[in-house]
């Protein structure tokens, strides 16, 4: 069934702005997202989404109440939720693999076994601006029309997209929202930053930027993140990259140059460092091959748990 907007079925192709100049609901719950504050989020209770990576959690989760993710530029932070049952899904799409990661997302709500009858699905598409490339444009485009091929009815609730989301300074394009963070126990969505974006944020990183595909990194059952075994070739020519300034990073291994956040070249040197040292992480970083795991202690930070067998 269809993407649906007010309970009417969306025509697409349209571009964002053209959708919310459509559906006056849309168009006001966008400029209200864009003229929030940031909130700057604590690691209690957190879990954070990487690139390339999607957690799902109810509102009876006993150790997460907050997913979220942040240092979107032409990237887009997708939420998907059930009102009835509150299942939610919070993932960081790049447009790698659009026609793959829209159904792995619906199946990530669908496997809360308490799925609800009653309610319905609504969909959250925040991030991207008026990129040079056009690369926002054409994972908005991607994004609402992989949501329209579902079999489900999906209700979209907020698009903060693209030209929806985009100021200009000197002539130059950046982002007015960077991330975003969704309260499982109440729905809200926000503004965020995140200075905590552990656990494993380096091993993380390094996944993504090599090319691995979107997983999911949450068990709501076990209430455990989940990280790994993960392989990966060796980074072509990365002493090379490391030894570039910091303007020959952002100009080869970035999709927006010029709308990076300021720690952006920061973290593609420590991710390219984690390569250099881990090459093939199958054996140095996941013992026995298997995977790394994470649990919510007492004051709601992750800790390390044994992997079974081990």
């Amino acid at each position: 069934m269809p993407l649906l907007v007010e309970g009417r079925r969306v025509r697409l192709p349209q571009s964002a702005g053209d959708l919310v100049r459509a559906h006056p609901l849309l168009e006001e719950r966008a400029r209200l997202l864009r003229g929030q504050s940031v909130q700057q989020v604590g690691p209690q209770g957190l879990l954070y989404v990487q690139q390339r990576e999607l957690a799902a959690a109810s509102p009876q989760d006993g150790s997460i109440s907050i997913l979220g993710s942040d240092d979107a530029t032409t990237c887009h932070i997708v939420v998907l939720r059930h009102t009835g049952n509150g299942a939610t899904c919070l993932t960081h799409c790049d447009g790698s693999d659009t026609k793959a990661e829209v159904p792995l997302i619906m199946s990530s709500i669908k496997s809360f076994s308490d799925h609800a009858p009653c309610g319905r699905l609504e969909v959250h598409l925040v991030g991207g601006f008026s990129d040079d490339r056009q690369l926002s444009q054409k994972l908005t485009h991607q994004l609402l029309s992989e949501f329209d091929r579902q079999e489900d009815d999906i209700h979209l609730v907020t698009l903060c997209v693209t030209e929806l989301n985009d100021r200009e300074e000197n002539e130059k394009h950046f982002p007015i929202i960077y991330g975003i963070a969704v309260n499982i126990k109440t729905a809200e969505i926000y503004r965020a930053s995140f200075p905590d974006r552990g656990p494993e944020e380096e091993l993380r990183a390094a996944r993504a930027l090599t090319g691995g595909p979107m997983i999911s990194i949450y068990d709501a059952k076990t209430e455990q993140l989940r990280i790994g075994p993960y392989s990966w070739m060796p980074f072509p020519h990365v002493d090379f990259w490391l030894q570039q300034d910091d303007k020959q990073i952002l100009e080869n291994l970035s999709t927006s140059p010029l709308a990076e956040p300021p720690h952006f070249v920061e973290h593609i040197r420590s991710t390219l460092m984690f390569l250099k040292k881990h090459p093939s992480p199958t054996n140095t970083l996941f013992p026995g091959n298997k995977a790394l795991l994470y649990k919510k202690n007492e004051d709601g930070l992750w800790e390390k748990i044994p992997s079974p067998g081990n």
